[in-house]
């Protein structure tokens, strides 16, 4: 049973009405109600909101589309602050776990009132609903565990983009450049578009006229005078399915058949050639309804010059239907060339490549009215200015939040030439989409013993599964193996380093490039780092010689990095800008890899540092030693920002940037969980201290070496 309610306007509200709420209890309770406006695509409907201690009431002055909209606040499931025409006034509010369209949003008349009724709601969600950040679904998505859609999907929430709000709603990039061929050959880069550039940078001629331009205006300047996304460019794309939005954007017309969304491959080619054509795409071209590309509705758009009605999109010759074209589509975006360059048109449109002297470097500054904060409404005190400022911004289109100021991290990608993924999870090649951090911990619980091999005896390095083993007359500290799986590379105690051929099991070159023991090394590209107690680091460039018979390497000394102690263990991060030393008195250092400057030098060790390594993403380093500390550095500030005392001396570990799985000195196996810096699993594993370990980039194995002579092969079990 429905019990009616009247409350008469509060204070502050002009509407002089009385107000009608269906309550559903007389035991419901008023906490407070204020005047609102519900957002619709390219309407905002005035009226009043009541919430109370079980529902958020929404009543229109004009009934529309409801005489009253309720929510009961025990079925929301996220709500999130918006900006509405780059102001702090909206507030969205989802009842299920699609990202793409909410169930109200409403835009308030001040700030205060918005946060006021955002934190009510919050209170009855803190107990089933985890709030997410941009950072949490980028880790998310860098390990395969979200597609590039839904991520895309999140970051656009994240910024204030909204299916609701035409001015802002959700940005997809062109990732196809390829609109001729009869098949779409995804194993070809010339097939996708370059992701690094913004649309408007994309076409060198049209570029070279924009910047002539651009350099000849007074301040502000801009690049592009149009945007990427508006409502013009919206509506363009879906006059199909929501006609009556275009009628109403247009007064009461369609625009000219020629200019109407005819052809996906002319749009495309428009956007690379057109003088003021920027757009990117919106997220429909990447899902399942193909109606936006068909004239369900046999809608009369007009007729073209050449005589021709306006009817159905004109697909690409490769799509042999629309919904043939959106199965392709979304195939281009999750493909293996797209997940390796996606982060870089997140820089533009949500990173640090939005805004100031990157934007500016990168060709990528639009209209100052497009930024939040770039004008002030409010300020404006006359009313019809006011009004012209706040329409212009709602039609020319809204610069996305800026939500990274760093660097994007690229995805992790598994390097197969065939990109189809394997369901099975016990293959040995499992897809990357398996690589999650709840897998990953799983897995981590769940080490099993493969094999053991006993090595290092009578001073042989064994390369196991071959029928070769290389015999080695001196102490060996570390050793790798290069990507063409036929060399071995040691470095070695005599303050050497070598380099061995597994074919032909012996020596092939040797470099002397230090004053003590080389400790540890690694590589990247053609250029080996390697670290010593000299005190320095050293970068190589190396070479073949095609001359010589023997194919023997070239050695050219590229940089010198000087420290203050001996240098003990070094590490490159996944993409090889960054490099991370540990010395013998206790400092991490980072360096610049293009530059070879310091970036960060932190004294965070009592004594020597046995370890280091990058987190997946970059951000953060982690450090062990014979403190028994494990310390976790954050890369942009130096900063130490998590530090825990084992029970045990760290030897060496391997980490997701969450869990560490590292060896003791005990020789066992532990499991640390970073964020409540807990061992969450101790594992049995080598009868003396564990001083080398090794995952497999898939993560399915771990190796792990010990002083007691032998090699343990663990396979990771889901």
């Amino acid at each position: 049973e429905q019990y009616n309610l009247y409350y008469e306007c509060t204070a502050g509200s002009d509407c002089g009405a009385n107000l009608l709420y269906s309550f559903q209890s007389v035991a419901e309770k008023p906490h407070m109600e204020c005047p609102v406006e519900m957002v619709l695509p390219l309407v905002s409907n005035p009226g009043h909101v009541c919430i109370t201690d079980e529902n958020l009431y929404f009543q229109p002055l004009n009934g529309y589309p409801e005489h009253v909209i309720q929510i009961k606040l025990h079925r929301v499931r996220r709500i999130y602050k918006r900006r509405h025409g780059l102001r702090p006034l909206g507030l969205e509010v989802f009842c299920t776990e699609n990202d793409f369209c909410s169930d109200i949003y409403l835009k308030f008349y001040n700030t205060a009132d918005r946060d006021e009724i955002y934190y009510y709601i919050a209170t009855f969600l803190e107990n089933h609903v985890t709030e997410h950040t941009a950072e949490s679904y980028m880790l998310q998505w860098q390990r395969g565990h979200l597609s590039n859609y839904q991520y895309l999907l999140h970051l656009n929430n994240l910024a204030d983009r909204s299916c609701n709000d035409l001015s802002q709603y959700p940005v997809f990039p062109w990732v196809i450049a390829d609109y001729s061929s009869s098949q779409l050959d995804m194993t070809n880069a010339a097939t996708f578009r370059d992701l690094s550039k913004p649309v408007g940078a994309l076409n060198k001629e049209r570029l070279d006229r924009l910047l002539a331009r651009y350099r000849g205006m007074p301040e502000p300047r801009f690049l592009y005078g149009s945007h990427y996304s508006s409502p013009g460019y919206v509506l363009f794309y879906l006059v199909r399915v929501a006609p009556e939005h275009m009628l109403c954007l247009q007064n009461g017309r369609y625009d000219h058949a020629d200019r109407m969304f005819n052809s996906i491959g002319e749009t495309w080619k428009n956007c690379l050639e057109g003088a003021t054509d920027f757009k990117e795409l919106i997220p429909e071209f990447y899902g399942q309804d193909s109606s936006f590309l068909e004239n369900r509705q046999s809608l009369d758009l007009g007729r073209k010059q050449n005589g021709s009605l306006v009817g159905d999109v004109v697909l690409p010759p490769w799509a042999s239907d629309a919904s043939d074209f959106l199965q392709k589509h979304k195939t281009a975006l999750e493909s293996q060339y797209v997940s390796e360059h996606l982060h870089e048109w997140i820089d533009l449109v949500f990173g640090f490549k939005q805004r100031g002297s990157e934007a500016v470097a990168a060709q990528n500054v639009f209209h100052p009215l497009t930024y939040e904060g770039g004008i002030d409404c409010d300020s404006i005190e006359d009313t019809d200015q006011r009004i012209a400022m706040l329409t212009q911004i709602l039609e020319f289109g809204q610069t996305p939040k800026q939500l990274f100021t760093s660097p994007h991290p690229q995805r992790i990608t598994p390097r197969f030439q065939n990109i189809t993924r394997s369901p099975s999870i016990n293959s040995p090649d499992s897809s990357f989409e398996d690589l999650t951090e709840e897998s990953r911990k799983l897995a981590w619980t769940n080490m099993g013993i493969r094999s053991r091999l006993l090595g290092y005896r009578n001073n042989k390095v064994q390369i196991y599964l071959t029928i070769n083993h290389l015999t080695v007359f001196q102490a060996l500290s570390s050793c790798l193996m290069l990507a063409d799986g036929k060399t071995v590379v040691c470095s070695s105690w005599d303050n050497n380093v070598y380099f061995y051929s597994v074919p032909y099991g012996r020596r092939q070159d040797t470099l002397m490039g230090h004053d003590d023991a080389v400790s540890d090394m690694c590589w990247f590209d053609d250029r080996l780092y390697t670290a010593s107690w000299d005190s320095t680091i050293k970068v190589w460039q190396c070479a073949s010689d095609s001359s010589s018979s023997h194919k023997r390497s070239q050695f050219e000394l590229l940089a010198e990095l000087e420290h203050d102690a001996g240098v003990n263990t070094v590490a490159l991060n996944p993409a090889g800008t960054l490099l991370v030393s540990g010395c013998k008195d206790g400092t991490v250092t980072i360096w610049d890899n293009s530059s070879y400057g310091t970036l960060q030098q932190v004294h965070c060790h009592n004594g020597t540092i046995h370890h280091v390594s990058f987190s997946p993403d970059s951000r953060h380093v982690l450090s062990v030693g014979v403190d028994s500390c494990m310390k976790v550095t954050d890369v942009q500030t130096g900063m130490v920002i998590s530090s825990v005392k084992a029970e045990e001396e760290q030897r060496c570990f391997c980490w997701d940037g969450n869990s560490v799985l590292c060896g003791g000195q005990s020789g066992d196996l532990l499991l640390w969980d970073l964020l409540s810096n807990t061992v969450t699993q101790r594992i049995p594993a080598h009868s003396g201290a564990v001083t080398a370990m090794w995952m497999s980039e898939l993560c399915t194995t771990v190796i792990t070496g010990g002083e007691d002579r032998q090699i343990i092969f663990w396979k990771l079990q889901s």
